[in-house]
């Protein structure tokens, strides 16, 4: 009889099998998991928001709406950057 039983099996021996590694999400403050794109359109979504609520609001008291852009404007940054 051959010694087959008592001889260690040649696939027996494995490695650790490496994952593939992601790279890990950014976590921002937005609470949902969002790419640039998604946090581009908030960003243009808020704008319009923030224009019309300028518009109806506050432009009649006197207020450019060059003023409700650029608000827009730093928290689309914030949104893109941080989100």
């Amino acid at each position: 009889m051959s010694d087959q039983h008592h001889a260690p099996l040649a696939t027996a021996h494995h490695e650790e099998e490496r994952t593939p590694t992601t790279p890990e999400r950014k976590v921002g403050f937005l609470p949902i998991e969002t790419n640039w794109f998604d946090r581009l359109f908030i960003s243009v979504v808020i704008w319009i928001a923030l224009s019309l609520f300028w518009f109806r609001f506050l432009e009649p008291a006197g207020l450019s709406i060059w003023i409700a852009n650029a608000i827009a404007l730093v928290v689309a940054f914030i949104i893109i950057r941080k989100g």
